[in-house]
């Protein structure tokens, strides 16, 4: 009965090996063959040729936040379209009228978030 776990098991294993190996060999040749020797300068943060000016906790406005939010739910709406075009010869008249539902409640909510001005960025 174990037997049928061997391939999960032989997965784990070189799921990990790929994981760990590269950091290691990497550790190992930066020590044989590099010099470690972090100073100020090295240990300073950058990021885009420009010094950092302003706190990395610093908070954003809540607008931000809405249109992420409101990106991620109508992306994912949408790409409930890629399998119902894929199956649409088999699902007939009935499917059809089943995603025009769903696009029209999606279309709905869109034009709803726009009127309330949650896309605009002013």
């Amino acid at each position: 009965m174990l037997a049928e776990y061997y391939p999960v098991l032989l997965f784990m294993l070189v799921g990990t090996a790929i994981g760990v190996v590269p950091m290691a060999l990497g550790r190992t040749v930066s020590l044989l063959l590099g010099t470690h020797r972090p100073d100020a300068e090295k240990n300073s943060p950058y990021e885009c040729g420009f010094e950092a000016f302003e706190d990395a906790r610093m908070k954003f406005d809540v607008r931000y936040y809405l249109v992420a939010i409101l990106f991620i739910l109508f992306d994912l709406e949408i790409a409930f379209l890629f399998p119902w075009a894929v199956v649409l010869n088999e699902i007939g008249l009935f499917g059809f009228l089943s995603m025009m539902v769903f696009l029209g409640i999606l279309v709905v909510g869109f034009f709803y978030e726009w009127r309330k001005g949650a896309l605009d960025w002013d």
